[in-house]
């Protein structure tokens, strides 16, 4: 069997993955679009190569031998926007967890390095691929050398070998050298000789073969203008000969013995995938989960009873209480198991003979009985399912692990266990298999595996409220969370109702939409075909109607979004197709989606708020996610017709906080201009725009009003010259000049921002106003990338993170306020900055009173909070 090496230039392949893709982000707010395409493609090379070495190649800086040629090389680039960069670092870690070497040499690119491995000690036992998006290596391209160069972002490959470019190219691997050399090359600033383009150069070359004999023989090249051109930029060419010229015999220390590459560990990129958040690349790879053994924890002997009867002297003192189920929905899966331990005694109570006690119910319902349990909401709902209302919950694991580890993604009992030194719990697949796999194990198994968590829970419960007082959020975590998640868990189990018909009558309507726009598609077309085939679509967009080609895969012509929404004003065909698809996709994922969670009996859907996920503080909605329902679209919007009161006579009311967060900001910045206009009910993005462009109000155009309101937002999201450019379609020169105007107007933002990243320094996280922390460990970092993204983080999370802890305190406060009033109204959603309420029509009036009060009076700031409220009898007329 050969040797195969496989050579891959790191910073071509994730800085086309960046512009490929939108910026995406996981849970903790990191970039990862440009590493998420990058593995996308290492996955398919791994498949399809099958390596036994293998590296990835880097620039080690901006200034290389080159530069000491010519200074202005790559001197027409634009500054790596700061997204991107704060990602190679992310790239080496997944590197390292998939066991490839990467390596970099001062003074020195990544193609250099790529051209010394891929000459050095190779011989004939040897295939060596090279990856790339850049043309310069195919001067690397021999008998034993293929050369992988991407296409229109990286989904797309093209293999290079000497026969295929003189099919392709009509010249030979050594004579890209030369062709590059009179062409010159504009994205790294190679002049060239100015006028000469790829099809004179390789004319020149298909007659004279190389750069030195086309010079030799200078008088026979036909065309006065051409020679004129040759004669006078001859520094240049030659020069340019030079600077595009990969050095092969680079000072590299690696050698091929360092890049055997043998497979890699599965749980270790398991690992990693989870914390980039790549879900769907999890199937890609199965890493199994870390055994016991492997943990070195050996389990000590527990003692328990299982009881078959419930007895009052079961519930002395404080205890510990497990609800086990197994499935992430507690909505439908069922109560597997409860486990109870106290200071003397753990047991264990088959499901069936808990919800058949009245002991066991009398004591859950007790409030004067203090429980600690895992999970707070997903006891309640579990318990309020068999008909008993869990009370008395005084510490929630979940929760209290969530405030003092909040980057952790793994909050179950046994991790938690693990980091505080308790490891004498199984992890749950080891009790339940994995995946597909899970099965209840035998009663005397399944009865120790939940004593255990209840005996963990248990044992830890001090050492957890001590840590959470030392960080000063004990008063958050009780004053704010733990109320919080009891009446979460109870707006989750009331459910919100849908009017299934309404539904469906939607979904009717959207067919007949979609069947009209097919139509109008076929009419414009001139003939009918399948919408949804690429295959189908591309030659009558392309071929027939002869629209310009964007973009090709291998399969034929792109027909995807973004080729699309390129082509808008080239043809009504386009603006007909893209809408088909927005239509399609409201009816699959919105109207059928919808439909297949609704309650059967109830004409319910029961959403989960996940309320220990992310660093900010926010609430996120799953399964469904009724936080997201489109609004855009007219069409999306009436999907909230469909989410209607539970009782006859009763209205849907919405209450949302306006511009909270930068409501927020004035207050934390505490700037004098900013605070004024908020004070003073100025519309702040008018008065941003005024303050920016230096006009009257009388002179505020839309779109000067528009940016100044993508900047007001962006600040708040710590948002950069590139990222407000994407999001404006401006330059990023105009739009860090917008930046710079925003802070010379608003300096006490300015040194807000300059001052918190002092403080997350110094301290090393940042807090909110309610003390929530967000750890910062790369704030002191001496890698610029890492630092740059903690120092933003550190800007923002104050802002965004008090704007979460205060719509959550306003949910506390209302919910108390309606019972107070006694009110039969009660909140069902809250969708980022607004609460769903459904009530009785005659409750109207005094949550027209109590609401906008109580939401804008939860907190003191010294700007005033606005709340705007509205009513009808769907979500959708609640506006």
């Amino acid at each position: 069997m050969s040797n195969k090496l496989v050579l891959i230039d790191g910073n071509s392949i994730i800085y086309r993955a960046f512009f490929a893709l939108p910026l995406l982000n996981n849970d903790k707010g990191v970039y990862t679009n440009g590493v998420y395409g990058f593995t996308t493609m290492l996955l398919r090379i791994l498949e399809e190569e099958k390596p036994t070495h293998m590296l990835v190649a880097f620039d080690a800086g901006k200034t290389t031998f080159r530069h000491e040629t010519y200074k202005e090389y790559k001197g027409g680039r634009q500054k790596t926007p700061p997204e991107l960069s704060e990602q190679f670092p992310l790239l080496r870690e997944l590197l390292d967890a998939f066991q490839i070497a990467h390596y970099q040499l001062e003074n020195y690119e990544a193609d250099d390095i790529i051209g010394t491995l891929s000459t050095q000690e190779i011989d004939e036992g040897w295939d060596v691929t090279v990856i790339s998006g850049d043309k310069d290596l195919l001067q690397l391209a021999s008998d034993n050398v293929t050369v992988h160069l991407t296409k229109k972002g990286i989904s797309e490959v093209e293999k290079y070998t000497p026969a295929f470019m003189k099919e392709k190219m009509e010249i030979s691997p050594s004579q890209i050298i030369d062709l590059k050399a009179l062409m010159g090359d504009s994205s790294d600033n190679i002049p060239g000789v100015p006028g000469i383009g790829q099809k004179t150069a390789t004319k020149l070359l298909k007659q004279h073969n190389t750069l030195d004999e086309v010079y030799n023989h200078i008088d026979e090249v036909s065309g006065k203008k051409l020679k004129e051109k040759l004669e006078t930029y001859k520094e240049n060419a030659f020069m340019s000969k030079d600077l595009v010229t990969i050095k092969r015999d680079s000072p590299i220390t690696v050698k091929l013995d360092d890049l055997i590459f043998e497979g890699y560990q599965e749980t270790k990129v398991s690992s990693i995938f989870k914390d980039l958040g790549f879900q769907s690349l999890l199937n890609k790879v199965d890493g199994e989960s870390t055994s016991t053994e492997d943990n070195g924890n050996e389990l000590t002997d527990i003692d328990f009873s299982i009881v078959n009867e419930v007895t009052s002297d079961m519930f002395i003192g404080d205890a510990a209480l497990v609800v086990e189920m197994i499935g992430e929905n507690y909505h439908t899966a069922k109560v597997e198991g409860i486990g109870i331990v106290n200071e003397t005694n753990a047991y264990y109570v088959p499901t069936d003979v808990a919800l058949e006690s009245d002991v066991f119910k009398q004591w859950a319902e007790d409030g004067s009985q203090s429980k600690s349990v895992f999970d707070a909401k997903k006891s309640l709902v579990a318990l309020l399912n068999q008909g008993i209302h869990l009370q008395g919950i005084t510490f929630d694991m979940l929760l209290a692990s969530y405030l003092i580890n909040p980057s952790e993604n793994n909050h179950d009992i046994p991790a938690i266990g693990n980091r505080m030194g308790e490891t004498n719990v199984l992890f749950d697949e080891e009790v339940y298999g994995k995946g597909a796999k899970l099965k209840v194990p035998e009663e005397s198994i399944l009865a120790e595996h939940v004593v255990r968590k209840a005996s963990t829970l248990y044992s830890l419960k001090e050492d957890m409220e001590a840590r959470l007082k030392a960080n000063e959020q004990y008063e958050l975590f009780i004053e704010l969370e733990m109320p919080l998640t009891l009446i979460l868990g109870e707006m989750e189990h009331v459910g919100v109702q849908a009017d299934i018909q309404h539904l469906k009558e939607i979904g009717i309507d959207l067919k007949q939409r979609l069947n009209d726009l097919e139509k109008e598609v076929y009419e414009l077309a001139g003939e009918a075909f399948n919408l949804n085939s690429p295959k189908q679509l591309g030659p009558i967009l392309f071929e027939k109607l002869k629209l310009p080609v964007i973009k090709k895969t291998k399969t034929g012509y792109s027909t995807a979004a973004d080729v699309l929404e390129q082509l808008k004003q080239e043809h009504e065909i386009i603006p007909k197709l893209l809408l088909y698809r927005q239509l399609g996709k409201l009816q699959s994922t919105y109207i059928e989606g919808l439909l297949k969670v609704v309650d059967k009996d109830t004409h319910k859907i029961h959403t989960r708020f996940n309320q220990a996920l992310t660093q900010t503080g926010r609430l996120s909605s799953m399964e469904p996610n009724l936080q997201n329902i489109p609004i855009r679209l007219e069409e999306g919007r009436k999907i909230r017709q469909a989410f209607i009161p539970a009782k006859k006579d009763w209205i849907m009311f919405a209450a949302d906080y306006s511009q909270i967060e930068l409501r927020v900001l004035a207050h934390i910045a505490n700037d004098e201009k900013l605070v004024a206009a908020f004070n003073n009910d100025v519309d702040i993005h008018t008065q941003t725009a005024m303050d920016v462009f230096h006009v009257n109000k009388e002179e505020i155009t839309a779109n000067m009003r528009r940016q100044a309101k993508a900047v007001n937002f962006g600040i708040v999201y710590g948002i950069s010259d590139y990222g407000l450019s994407q999001s404006l379609g401006i330059t990023r020169k105009e739009a860090k000049a917008f930046i710079e105007r925003y802070f010379a107007s608003y300096p006490g933002v300015k040194t807000y921002m300059e001052e918190i990243v002092q403080e997350a320094k110094h301290h090393g996280y940042v807090t909110t106003l309610m003390k929530r922390r967000r750890y910062l460990p790369e704030i002191t970092s001496r890698n610029f990338n890492l630092r740059s993204f903690a120092e933003r983080t550190a800007m923002n999370t104050p802002i965004q993170g008090s704007a979460a802890d205060i719509i959550k305190k306003a949910m506390i406060d209302l919910d108390a306020k309606l019972k107070e009033a006694s009110l039969e109204s009660r909140m069902l959603l809250q969708v980022h900055d607004e609460l769903i309420i459904e009530a009785p029509k005659e409750e109207v009036d005094q949550l027209k009173k109590i609401v906008p009060a109580t939401m804008e009076h939860t907190v003191d700031l010294n700007v005033p909070l606005k709340v705007d409220y509205a009513y009808g009898s769907s979500w959708f007329d609640a506006k």
